[in-house]
């Protein structure tokens, strides 16, 4: 959930810099921009807890179960997306979706 969260977070900062020009003259401005931008450091934020939440699940899980779970980050941030920012949701999508659902569903199951 936490990778989900940075994810969002970080689509949040984007969208409040808008497209970003990585020009030689503009590139230190860019950085401080995004460096500053509070979405993009609650997303890295979000990271490093989920890097230590990660190495206390792995300690206790085998990654051939721990690691499938983490696509549930896939269906949350679907979802996610399209209600926070409009993104649009197609059947094709939907089929993409239930199939990490039945994947992760068999996985967990074994």
């Amino acid at each position: 959930m936490l990778n989900a969260a940075a994810q969002l977070f970080l689509k949040a900062g984007t969208n409040t810099l808008k497209t970003l020009n990585l020009s030689g003259d503009n590139i230190f401005y860019a950085a401080t921009k995004i460096v500053f931008e509070i979405h993009i450091l609650g997303g890295l934020g979000c990271y490093v807890l989920s890097v230590a939440i990660w190495i206390l699940a792995l300690s206790r899980v085998d990654v051939s179960i721990a690691y499938p779970l983490l696509s549930i980050g896939y269906v949350v941030n679907f979802f996610a997306a399209w209600y926070l920012f409009g993104e649009i949701i197609s059947a094709q999508k939907m089929i993409g979706i239930a199939v990490i659902i039945l994947g992760v569903f068999i996985i967990s199951r074994s």
